[in-house]
């Protein structure tokens, strides 16, 4: 059998920061006087990239060095909001364990800048078990582009028809699916009838295992 590989996002995915990143967002655009609603975060903040956050919320293109400024001091105060609070949605250790006594490959595909993703995976201990890690900084275009998937299945060296992203985002399932992968939806923010059609849902990591993994590459 071909190499299988696992491809996971991470907000929502490995660990559940959804309401810190709102409660930073909440306190951000406080900052900066600008009106939010718990809808409007559902709809454009939960899995998406932070130019298109920030171009939503502000009414305006927000690009280049003034993103980069304003991303900055957001995901500063998520770090802050975060950085003692890191635990994963439950049983994930364990199921990354299965895999790679399995002798799976895995990555992990983020939105996130850099620095989150290296709080994360360094607060949990599991860069040595990811075979790729790559953050918004790693390609030029965001899901729903398939870009972030299509490189990291590159960079593990596998083919994209073996690989199964987890994911919890409509932008984050359609962008896998764009890459012609199969998909899990992680029930964490958004309920089955909120993404588009996956190949299989899970509320927490105790209901799948490596033998589902496989089932669903040979389907």
């Amino acid at each position: 059998m071909k190499q299988p590989c696992v491809i996971f996002d991470m907000d929502g995915v490995i660990c559940h920061t959804n309401p810190h990143h709102a409660k930073a967002f909440e306190a951000f655009f406080d900052n900066y006087q600008i009106p939010h609603s718990k809808q409007e975060f559902e709809e454009h903040m939960y899995g998406k990239h932070n130019g298109y956050i920030m171009t939503y919320f502000f009414k305006r293109s927000i690009a280049g060095e003034e993103l980069r400024k304003l991303e900055d001091e957001k995901e500063s105060m998520f770090r802050e909001v975060y950085k003692n609070k890191v635990e994963t949605i439950p049983h994930y250790l364990k199921f990354l364990e299965e895999l790679k006594s399995h002798h799976f490959k895995t990555a992990v595909a983020t939105s996130a800048p850099r620095a989150n993703l290296d709080l994360i995976i360094g607060n949990l201990k599991i860069g040595d078990k990811m075979d790729s890690m790559m953050a918004s900084e790693d390609v030029s275009a965001h899901k729903p582009n398939p870009e972030v998937y299509l490189k990291s299945a590159e960079c593990v060296g596998v083919d994209p028809s073996d690989c199964v992203v987890f994911e919890d985002s409509f932008s984050g399932v359609t962008a896998a699916i764009n890459a012609g992968m199969k998909v899990v939806g992680v029930l964490s923010s958004h309920t089955k009838e909120e993404l588009p059609p996956c190949d299989f849902y899970i509320n927490d990591y105790s209901e799948i295992n490596a033998a589902k993994i496989l089932e669903l590459l040979n389907d």
